[in-house]
C-alpha cells in the first residue's frame, strides 16, 4: 500500500522589523519620558541621533537607545540613523509626539503588503483650543493631496529609502521632499491610527507667526525658492 502524501509544512512568515529614528537637539527636558513611551511600543531598535546638543539628551538617550552624534540638521541625523539601522522599516519619529500601543503592529500589518512602500499616521495636536483643532484639520486635508511632515511619522521600506539616497541635506523642507517622493512612488498606508504631537511650535512661537512661517515658506518653495534660502524665515522651537 502506497504511503499517503505528505503534506508541505507552512513556512511562518518572517516579521517585519522596524528601526525607529529619532533626530534630536536639546531635549533633556523630555527626552527620557519619551523613549519610556517608545520601548513600550516593542520596536526592533531605537537609535537617536543627536545634533550636538550641549544639555544631557545624549547622555539619557544613551540609557534607553543606540545613540549617535551627528552635525545639527534633521536630514544629517536622520540620513545617518537610517544608515545604522538594521530594520525593515524605518520609522522616524519627532520626540515631542507619542503613539498609542498599537502602532508599531499596525505598521507591520500593513507593510506586509509587498506593494505598500511607506506611510505615516495621522496627526492630533495636543490641546483643547481652537488652535489645536485648525491645525489638525489642515494637516489632515493637506495629507489626502499628498502633502505631510516629518512630525505625522514618516515610515518607509529600507530598501525605498536607499533608492530615493535618504533626505535631501536641506536645513528645511526635506521631509516635504521626501513625502512627495513617496507619493508619487506608489502606494502609501496613510493610517487612520493617531500620533499625538506637542503644541510647543505655536505655544513657544506664537499662533500667527508660526501660520505666517508655514504659509509663506510652503509658497516660496513652489514658487522655486531654495530650502537653503528659506531656513533664514524658519525658526526653531523647543
Amino acid at each position: 500500500m502506497a504511503e499517503p502524501a505528505s503534506c508541505p509544512i507552512a513556512q511562518p512568515v518572517p516579521r517585519t522589523s522596524i528601526s525607529v529614528i529619532v533626530p534630536v537637539y536639546q531635549e533633556e527636558a523630555g527626552i527620557r519620558e519619551f523613549l519610556e513611551h517608545l520601548r513600550e511600543l516593542g520596536p526592533d531598535e531605537i537609535i537617536v541621533v543627536d545634533g550636538g546638543s550641549a544639555d544631557r539628551t545624549a547622555e539619557i538617550a544613551g540609557r534607553y537607545a543606540s545613540v549617535l552624534i551627528t552635525p545639527l540638521g534633521r536630514a544629517v541625523q536622520m540620513n545617518a540613523g537610517a544608515v545604522a539601522a538594521t530594520g525593515d522599516v524605518l520609522l522616524f519619529l519627532h520626540a515631542d509626539v507619542r503613539l498609542r500601543k498599537s502602532a508599531l503592529d499596525i505598521i507591520r500589518r500593513k507593510m506586509a503588503d509587498s506593494t505598500c512602500c511607506g506611510g505615516n499616521f495621522d496627526i492630533r495636536f495636543d490641546g483643547n483650543d481652537a488652535a489645536a483643532h485648525i491645525f489638525t484639520l489642515i494637516n489632515r486635508w493637506r495629507r489626502r493631496c499628498g502633502i505631510f511632515y516629518g512630525d505625522s511619522g514618516i515610515f518607509c521600506r529600507r530598501e525605498i529609502f536607499e533608492q530615493f539616497g535618504g533626505y535631501k541635506p536641506w536645513p528645511i523642507l526635506e521631509d516635504y521632499e521626501f513625502a512627495r517622493c513617496l507619493w508619487k512612488l506608489g502606494k502609501l498606508s496613510l493610517l487612520e491610527e493617531p500620533i499625538r504631537v506637542s503644541d510647543r511650535r505655536w505655544t513657544n512661537g506664537g499662533l500667527w507667526s508660526t501660520l505666517w512661517s508655514w504659509f509663506w515658506i510652503q509658497a516660496l518653495y513652489l514658487a522655486g525658492v531654495s530650502p537653503h534660502r528659506l531656513a533664514k524665515l524658519y525658526r526653531h522651537t523647543r
